[in-house]
């Protein structure tokens, strides 16, 4: 069996490292490359960094940012935030990202990942998905007009159970959702992780908005489906709050990875402290 990643995640504005509650009332934590140090040292697998800058006058800071930190780490760098054209994608590899991870611009434009993989290699292109649970009565965005492609039609949810009548309980889906969880597209979650791969995305990173932040724990049942649907990786994220979380994200959740951001932010643990525990458990991780 591989052996399954512990990722650490920060969050960086205008070239600094911020801490928040839901991109709310943030406060500096510290430089980038000084972080990425710290992980490597401890022995993270990957490292993510999430641009919640993600404008396109401020894309050199984190141009910058990463060309600092792949000077000075060797573990695998994903940037995500803001990403929207080939050439963002090629400036960010360049400046010495390993991969790449897009989110709003795929609901946008599915097709953006089928040209981004056959210009750069699936190896690099990483498809964020935040799904959360399909409610009577969520407010859907409008559907965005690639729904009429019947290559992609398929991935449509079918809302008249929330229309007319309670969804029972053995019916939920999940859906898509942007900006941090309040927008909901009308997109079932786990074909939408199928339809990526299908179009050449490498991985997949998934979150559950109905747990993130919670520190109650991954959502097992999302991860393990949509784990058990796709056959390129997928990384775990949303809701650690111990590292028991971390083990069931990996084995009954079925990822391959496990994203954590508060729990190392905060010193609650170290990536040393959860790879051991992971090992006296039973699950192959690197030490």
């Amino acid at each position: 069996m591989l052996a399954k990643r512990i990722i650490p995640c920060l969050d960086v504005r205008d070239g600094r490292v911020v801490k928040g509650v839901h991109f709310k009332n943030l406060i500096d934590a510290g430089d980038p490359v000084e972080n990425a140090k710290f992980y490597d040292e401890q022995g993270a697998d990957e490292l993510v960094f999430l641009d919640i800058t993600a404008s396109h006058e401020k894309r050199k800071i984190i141009l910058d940012v990463v060309a600092r930190t792949a000077d000075d780490v060797f573990m695998p760098l994903t940037v995500g935030g803001g990403i929207k054209t080939l050439d963002d994608i090629r400036d960010l590899l360049n400046s010495g990202c390993d991969k790449v991870s897009v989110n709003t611009t795929a609901v946008h434009n599915p097709y953006f990942i089928k040209e981004a993989a056959e210009r750069f290699g699936s190896q690099c292109i990483v498809v964020a998905v935040d799904a959360k649970r399909v409610k009577e009565g969520m407010i859907y965005e409008p559907e965005e007009p690639w729904f009429a492609d019947g290559f992609l039609k398929e991935v449509r949810l079918d809302l008249s159970p929330i229309t007319h009548h309670p969804l029972p309980i053995t019916s939920l889906k999940w859906a898509i959702s942007t900006h941090g969880g309040r927008k909901m597209r009308q997109i079932d979650a786990v074909k939408w992780a199928r339809k990526m791969e299908e179009l050449g995305a490498g991985e997949i990173l998934l979150t559950s908005m109905d747990r993130d932040g919670t520190k109650d724990g991954y959502d097992i049942e999302l991860t393990k489906t949509i784990a058990e649907t796709v056959s390129i990786p997928v990384v775990a994220s949303g809701g650690v709050g111990t590292l028991e979380h971390l083990r069931e994200g990996l084995v009954e959740g079925k990822a391959d990875a496990a994203l954590a951001a508060s729990i190392f932010h905060y010193r609650e643990y170290t990536i040393k402290e959860a790879k051991e525990y992971l090992r006296t458990k039973g699950v192959p991780v690197r030490l």
